[in-house]
C-alpha cells in the first residue's frame, strides 16, 4: 500500500514536471513566466532532485532579477546545498556552496523571514567544516604528523574560532608542541589560550605537562 502510494505522488510530481517544463517554454516572456520556473524548481526541490531545482532557481534569479519570487527562489537555493551538505568526513563541496549562498542571502535579505533559520544553518556547517578540520588534526597527530596537524589546527583558529572544536584544538596545538619538545612555544600558546584550556578544565594538566616536560592523560596525573 505504502509502495503504490509513493508511486502515484512520483508519477504526479513528474507530471508537474513536464507541465511546468511547457509553460515555461512557452511562457518565457510573459507574466506567467517566473511562476512557471519557480514551481518548475519547487517540483524538482520536493521531488529530492535538489541540483536540478537550483538550476531553476538560479535561472529565475538571473532571467527575472525584480520577480517576487527571486527571494523565495535564493533561499531554496540555500535549503538545496545544506541539504546536500554530507557527513564531515565526506567532500565538503556542497557545505561550502551553501555557506556562500547563506551568506549572500542574509546580505542581501537583512530582514527575510529567513534570516533567522538561515543563521543556524550556518552556525551548524561551519560547525561540521571545524570538525573535519580538527579531525583530520587528530588523525595527524596519531600518525606523529605533527606539522601536518598544527596546519590542520590552524585553519580552525584561523576560519572556524567561534565553534564547538576551538577550545579542543588550542589543547590540541599545545600538546603537539610539547610533543616537538618546543616548551617555550607551547607556554606561550597556553598562555595566550588560557581561557580556552580553562573551558575545558584541563588548566591543572596542561600545567602538569610543563612540570614533567611530557604528554599524558589524567589518569596518570592521579
Amino acid at each position: 500500500m505504502e509502495r503504490t502510494h509513493l508511486m502515484r505522488v512520483a508519477t504526479s510530481i513528474l507530471l508537474a514536471q513536464e507541465k511546468f517544463n511547457t509553460v515555461v517554454v512557452g511562457a518565457s516572456h510573459t507574466e506567467l513566466g517566473d511562476d512557471a520556473l519557480f514551481y518548475l524548481g519547487e517540483s524538482y526541490f520536493y521531488a529530492k532532485d535538489y541540483l536540478l531545482a537550483v538550476a531553476e532557481y538560479d535561472r529565475l534569479t538571473r532571467r527575472m532579477p525584480f520577480s517576487p519570487y527571486v527571494e523565495s527562489a535564493r533561499y531554496r537555493i540555500c535549503q538545496s546545498y545544506v541539504t546536500l551538505s554530507p557527513k564531515y568526513f565526506r567532500d565538503q563541496t556542497y557545505s561550502e556552496k551553501a555557506l556562500e549562498k547563506l551568506q549572500e542571502f542574509i546580505d542581501d535579505y537583512p530582514s527575510s523571514k529567513h534570516t533567522v533559520a538561515a543563521q543556524d544553518d550556518i552556525k551548524i556547517l561551519r560547525n561540521k567544516l571545524s570538525q573535519k578540520s580538527f579531525e583530520s588534526g587528530v588523525l595527524y597527530m596519531k600518525m606523529e604528523e605533527y606539522k601536518a596537524a598544527l596546519l590542520a589546527f590552524k585553519i580552525v583558529t584561523d576560519l572556524y574560532y567561534d565553534t564547538d572544536y576551538i577550545d579542543q584544538t588550542h589543547l590540541k596545538i599545545i600538546e603537539i608542541y610539547i610533543h616537538r619538545g618546543e616548551f617555550e612555544e607551547a607556554r606561550n600558546h597556553f598562555e595566550s589560550k588560557q581561557k580556552n584550556i580553562e573551558n575545558l578544565n584541563m588548566a591543572d594538566l596542561v600545567n602538569a605537562w610543563f612540570d614533567q616536560g611530557r604528554v599524558f592523560d589524567r589518569i596518570e596525573m592521579k
